[in-house]
């Protein structure tokens, strides 16, 4: 017997119905991934949700369950208080949770978790943890706060009913898209995976599933290669969301059951998927809420699902990015769309050089951001500076045009971002 099953999953589905704090979330067609990939792409907008992440669903169904069939008529003490371990979204949907049913909520989360996750966790009622540097340390600190009569351990993942609970979005898909011929799911600690899969393969048989992760947390593809579980200590992605280091035997067991497809993406694809939801489908979401869009821009892994002709959904499973992320997100396009650049300038260092050709970088309408002054160098002669300048520009034309300017004013000029 598989340890969840669609009995499993509509149940959780008719919890949820009574409740508004989890929603149905809308899917909508992206053209602009349609027309990279030769697919018809549907966007299922599950970062929508209140907490900005499906992970309410699963916390949801399991706190609920777990309150109701505490205290009176059973020998267990009445359910006071959860515990949890997140990265961010978990602990949000577990605090949410907790705080509609009334009790008290305790996450440790990693120090490295983004400052707007433990912000808005806070924010949710519960008291928050910050204990060390991975998921994998704060989910072994979580668990020594969990001796308390009355206290229940909410698993991100490991959790029959957390995971139930999340397969409640695949229900939606496929109601909402019913010909969908597949389905991307990003794959962290397998829950949500687990739970779609479950769901998808239930209703809809010949809808494809298929796992996404990162290269920094290929945990899956890996364990799925070895036939036993593979963890990874400090996974390494911008994807935090998805860093939990490993799947859990039952999350393992039900991937294997169900998942028809694994690829891997890298960091750089999830950093354009980001952008590009950001500036064509107007929507913000993190790295691992964007990890299964990341999917349809990785030419190999287009191929390799031959998704050409297909109606494809992939998850945008969370929109709790971190501003600083966006912020490296947004500089790293940037500067690969030669639209941010640095050019080293070589001068005698004279008083009015360097507003010179500030005049001549202003004159072709371009925006220096920021100047430095180097005259510690090792190569550069007696009395010689270069000046380094962070130069906003329209693009590789604009960017041409600057460069002429400042060359044919006599100037040696470097494009320090690019080589020419």
């Amino acid at each position: 017997m598989s340890p969840v099953t669609i009995d499993d999953v509509e149940a959780a589905a008719e919890r949820l119905a009574g409740t508004d704090i989890v929603q149905r979330t809308p899917v909508e067609r992206s053209r602009s991934l349609s027309e990279r990939c030769g697919a018809d792409v549907r966007l299922k907008m599950e970062h929508l949700q209140r907490t900005g992440s499906f992970k309410t669903r699963g916390a949801y169904n399991a706190i609920s369950r777990a309150v109701a069939g505490s205290g009176a008529g059973t020998d267990e003490p009445a359910i006071e208080r959860v515990v949890a371990a997140s990265a961010g979204n978990h602990a949000q949907g577990v605090a949410l949770a907790a705080a509609d049913a009334g009790i008290d909520a305790t996450i440790v989360m990693p120090e490295s978790a983004p400052a707007a996750k433990i912000e808005a966790t806070r924010a949710y009622g519960a008291e928050v943890v910050l204990r060390g540097s991975a998921f994998p340390e704060a989910m072994e600190h979580a668990r020594t706060l969990t001796d308390e009569p009355g206290t229940r351990f909410v698993h991100a993942f490991d959790d029959p009913d957390v995971v139930a609970g999340q397969g409640t979005l695949g229900l939606e898909v496929i109601d909402q898209v019913p010909d969908a011929d597949a389905v991307l799911v990003p794959v962290g600690g397998g829950g949500l995976a687990g739970g779609v899969a479950t769901a998808v393969k239930a209703r809809s048989p010949e809808t494809r599933v298929v796992g996404v992760q990162t290269e920094g947390a290929s945990t899956l593809s890996e364990s799925l290669a070895a036939g036993e579980l593979v963890t990874r200590e400090e996974p390494d992605t911008i994807a935090d969301g998805i860093a939990t280091g490993g799947l859990s035997d039952l999350t393992f067991e039900l991937l294997d059951e169900h998942l028809d497809e694994t690829v891997v993406v890298s960091d750089d694809d999830v950093a354009s998927a980001i952008l590009l939801l950001l500036e064509r489908a107007k929507q913000m979401v993190e790295g691992a809420g964007a990890t299964a869009a990341a999917a349809l821009l990785n030419d190999d892994a287009v191929d390799e699902l031959d998704l050409a002709g297909e109606t494809v959904v992939p998850l945008l499973c969370g929109g709790n990015i971190d501003v600083t992320t966006l912020k490296e997100v947004v500089t790293h396009a940037l500067v690969d769309r030669d639209q941010l650049i640095e050019l080293s300038v070589r001068i005698d260092d004279t008083p009015g050089t360097m507003g010179e050709i500030a005049t001549l970088i202003g004159g072709e309408r371009a925006n220096i951001r920021t100047v430095r002054h180097e005259r510690s160098r090792p190569d550069l002669p007696v009395g010689d500076a270069d000046l380094v300048f962070e130069v906003e520009t329209n693009g590789p034309a604009h960017v041409d045009r600057v460069l002429s300017a400042v060359r044919e004013a006599g100037y040696e000029v470097e494009w320090t971002t690019r080589e020419e």
